[in-house]
C-alpha cells in the first residue's frame, strides 16, 4: 500500500514538473513583445479592482532610482500597481538641456503606440517623448530618450530585461484596452517637503517647484492631470472656453476646477510648513555635525601635540640616573698650522695681540 502511494506521488510530481517545463518552453517560444504579464501581477490587478487592459501612468524618481506603474481602477481613480528599480540612469539631478549632455529628462511626457519599439537593440523599449512642447520652447534638444532594457544608459532610464519586458507588456495591454497614450511624470526625487528642503540651494529649484504642482495635482486627485504649456511653463488641469495654449506664447485666461484648486492649495500650505520645519531641523543637524567634526579635529590635534611632547621627553629612569642626557658639545680645538718645509702656514691666521709699551719711570730728585 505504501509502495503504491509513493509511486502515485512520484507520478503526479513528474506530471507537474512536465507541465511547468512545457509552460516555460511555450512562453520562451513567444516573441518577447507578445509575452503575457505574469499571473502574480494579474492576480494583484484583480485584488486592486483593475482590469488587465485598463489605462496606466508611470512616475519616475531619479534619486530613488524608482519607477512606479499606476493603473486605473474600476472607479476611475489610479492606484499603485508596482514599483520597479531603475537599473541605471545617466547624468545628475536636473533636466536634460541639449543633445549629448547624457542627462535623463525630467518633466511630463506622453507615450503613444507609435513610440513602442518591439525590435529595440536594448531588449524592449519605448520612447518617452522628449523633447515635449515645454522643452522645445526653451530650445532644448535631444533624441531617442527611452525606457529600455539591457541595464545601460546614456541619457535613458534603463531597466533589467525582465522589468523592461513587463513594462512593455503593461503598456501594450493598456493600448489594447483603448488607451491612446499614457503619461510619464519624471521627477528628480519624491517631491516631499523634506527632499525639497534638502535640495533648497540647487539652481534647479524653481523648475522643480513647478514640477511639484503637477505632482500635487495627481496626489490629491489620483487622476491623470491634464498638461498644457504656456509662457514657457507647465500648467495643470487648466480649462479655457476655446483658447489654445501656445508653449512660448502668453497664457490664455483659464480656470482650474475648484475642488482640485482647493485641495492642491491645502496640500501646498501644509507642505510649506513642513518645508520650513525641515529647513530648521536640517540646519540644526548641520551645525551639530560641524561642531562634532571640530571637536574631533581638536582632539586629534591635542593627541598629536601630546605624543610629540612625550617623544621629546627622556625616559623617567634616565632622568633619575642621569642617563640619556646628552653632554654639551665641547668646543672644537684650535686649528693646527699646516707645515710646508720649514715655514708654518696657519689655516686660520690670528693676529697677535699688541704688547703694551713699558711705562717711563719717574725721575726722583735728590
Amino acid at each position: 500500500m505504501a509502495f503504491r502511494s509513493l509511486s502515485a506521488f512520484i507520478r503526479f510530481g513528474a506530471i507537474g514538473l512536465a507541465a511547468l517545463t512545457l509552460t516555460a518552453c511555450q512562453e520562451s517560444s513567444i516573441p518577447k513583445d507578445l509575452r503575457p504579464v505574469s499571473y502574480k501581477l494579474t492576480d494583484k490587478m484583480r485584488a486592486l479592482a483593475m482590469k488587465e487592459t485598463s489605462p496606466v501612468l508611470i512616475r519616475i524618481f531619479k534619486e530613488e532610482s524608482a519607477l512606479e506603474v499606476w493603473k486605473q481602477r474600476r472607479d476611475g481613480t489610479y492606484a499603485l500597481l508596482k514599483t520597479y528599480t531603475i537599473c541605471k540612469w545617466s547624468g545628475v539631478l536636473g533636466p536634460k538641456v541639449k543633445e549629448g549632455d547624457r542627462q535623463a529628462p525630467e518633466g511630463f511626457y506622453v507615450v503613444t503606440p507609435a513610440q513602442m519599439n518591439p525590435k529595440s537593440s536594448y531588449y524592449l523599449s519605448f520612447n518617452i517623448g522628449y523633447p515635449n512642447s515645454f522643452d522645445r520652447a526653451l530650445g532644448r534638444t535631444g533624441t531617442h530618450l527611452m525606457v529600455h532594457g539591457a541595464c545601460s544608459s546614456a541619457g535613458c532610464y534603463s531597466m533589467t530585461d525582465a522589468d523592461a519586458g513587463e513594462l512593455f507588456a503593461l503598456a501594450r495591454d493598456a493600448f489594447r484596452g483603448g488607451q491612446t497614450s499614457f503619461q510619464i511624470q519624471a521627477f528628480p526625487f519624491r517631491m516631499t517637503p523634506e527632499n525639497l528642503a534638502r535640495h533648497r540651494d540647487d539652481p534647479n529649484m524653481a523648475f522643480w517647484r513647478m514640477l511639484k504642482v503637477g505632482y500635487d495635482h495627481f496626489e490629491v486627485t489620483r487622476l491623470v492631470p491634464k498638461i498644457d504649456v504656456c509662457e514657457k511653463r507647465y500648467v495643470f488641469n487648466a480649462d479655457t472656453d476655446s483658447a489654445r495654449f501656445v508653449a512660448a506664447g502668453r497664457c490664455p485666461a483659464y480656470t482650474v476646477p475648484e475642488t482640485i484648486a482647493v485641495a492642491v492649495a491645502a496640500k501646498q500650505a501644509a507642505d510649506d510648513q513642513k518645508f520650513a520645519a525641515a529647513v530648521v531641523k536640517q540646519e540644526a543637524d548641520a551645525a551639530a555635525l560641524a561642531e562634532q567634526k571640530l571637536k574631533a579635529q581638536e582632539a586629534v590635534a591635542a593627541k598629536a601635540a601630546a605624543d610629540a611632547e612625550a617623544a621629546a621627553r627622556p625616559p623617567l629612569l634616565s632622568r633619575w640616573f642621569g642617563r640619556g642626557t646628552k653632554k654639551p658639545a665641547e668646543p672644537s680645538a684650535a686649528a693646527e698650522p699646516v707645515i710646508t718645509g720649514t715655514t708654518a702656514t696657519p689655516i686660520s691666521a690670528v693676529a697677535p695681540a699688541p704688547r703694551a709699551k713699558p711705562s717711563a719711570k719717574p725721575i726722583v730728585e735728590a
